[in-house]
């Protein structure tokens, strides 16, 4: 999603904003939400609601109170209230819109210290501390990640945030283990002059903050629009008759992909009119055994025990009454009753639908090899000597 001075040019090539982000819009960013009641006037006497919605570094977003009754809009760039000293951040939402945002995420308006208070609209000043502390979180991270590389901690040091004043830095973190950190913040302090605060995060929450690109070639969900982590189990992989392919069901956090709970609900609810895999049918000819299914098409493959290469087709509702039967102690006569039905014509007739010529058009015709008859001239030089000589004489 982008404004319109994103858009493409003339040439093909992307005007650009070159606000870097910045925009009145908004649109650019991460975890962007569409103001759709920007354009409705509220109702005679009352008041505007007081919650903002401020967005910091890498997608972090923290509810704010307007107090002193700032007239803010989306993209200005303001100075919050914080534990010690001020944060610089930019608004995303306002409005009536906020208050089902907090109420969403079970954010309490009158709770002083999950919601604090905006100073300020940020001066000159502020955004120019703010940007020199920008530009000195890369090079920390690199020191950073010596530091404890150096010290053996099995931990991975994946961001750094300044504090909008400059007064505090926040490294971001990810380990398996419990990591002793005490010795590596006093080298953090000693070397970066600052207040130094460690915080551990997962491995999706680490991929939202840096974002990237997914093997579906779209942006990732979890740094553009997901904002709850729920768990995914290899169930779900099962239950969508995927692959069990560590390297095909992990994402850019090296666990399992969030895209797996999508359409699970869906193929649950499908799964429902199918009768379970290990149930057996019984019949005249013998047991037969699952052995694959279709789930969008809604047919099941059987195999008779000691014939396992040959497979029968069966709908879901022939199924079941085979297993309504069995459970009254009743054998049907074979499946090849069922599942004659179901024989189509696999013949696929390809057709020129596009008005091309064949795909073979530019090859050469196939030159027939003469193939010399020797064995035909030494027959002939066995019978006529005389004749042989005198065509080599000729020659």
């Amino acid at each position: 999603m982008s404004c319109k001075s994103c858009s493409t040019g003339k040439d093909g090539q992307p005007k650009g904003c070159k606000n870097n982000g910045t925009c009145g819009t908004d649109s650019c960013n991460k975890l962007t939400v569409f103001d759709w009641l920007a354009n409705m006037t509220l109702p005679e006497g009352q008041e505007p609601f007081i919650g903002v919605e401020v967005r910091f570094k890498n997608g972090r977003k923290l509810y704010y109170k307007n107090t002193e009754n700032l007239t803010l809009s989306i993209g200005d760039i303001v100075a919050t209230q914080a534990s010690s000293g001020h944060d610089i951040g930019m608004v995303t939402l306002t409005g009536e819109l906020v208050r089902v945002q907090m109420k969403r995420k079970k954010v309490n308006i009158d709770d002083e210290e999950s919601v604090m208070k905006i100073y300020r609209k940020a001066s000159q000043k502020d955004i120019d501390i703010w940007s020199a502390a920008r530009d000195k979180e890369e090079p920390m991270k690199v020191k950073a990640r010596q530091f404890a590389i150096d010290l053996k901690l099995q931990m991975k040091i994946s961001d750094i945030e300044y504090q909008g004043d400059a007064s505090k830095a926040t490294f971001y973190y990810t380990a398996e283990e419990r990591v002793d950190f005490r010795e590596l913040i006093k080298l953090f302090a000693r070397e970066f002059r600052t207040r130094i605060e460690m915080k551990q995060v997962g491995f999706r929450q680490e991929a939202a903050r840096l974002g990237g690109i997914g093997s579906c070639g779209r942006e990732l969900c979890c740094s553009t629009w997901l904002t709850d982590f729920r768990s995914v189990s290899t169930s779900a992989a099962r239950y969508q008759q995927l692959s069990l392919n560590p390297l095909k069901l992990a994402g850019q956090c090296g666990k399992l992909k969030c895209c797996l709970n999508y359409e699970l609900d869906a193929y649950l609810d499908a799964l429902k009119a199918f009768p379970k895999s290990d149930t057996k049918l019984f019949t005249e000819k013998g047991k037969a055994v699952c052995q694959k299914t279709d789930i969008f098409k809604g047919h099941l493959w059987y195999a008779y025990e000691g014939e396992w290469m040959n497979w029968h087709v069966l709908t879901t509702d022939q199924a079941n009454e085979i297993i309504e039967k069995n459970k009254k102690r009743e054998k049907v006569a074979s499946l090849e009753e069922y599942a004659s039905v179901l024989i189509e014509d696999t013949k696929t007739e390809f057709e020129n639908v596009v008005g091309q010529d064949s795909l073979t058009r530019f090859d050469g015709p196939k030159r027939k090899k003469k193939r010399k008859n020797n064995k035909g001239r030494q027959n002939q030089r066995r019978k006529n000597p005389k004749n042989a000589n005198n065509s080599d004489a000729k020659k």
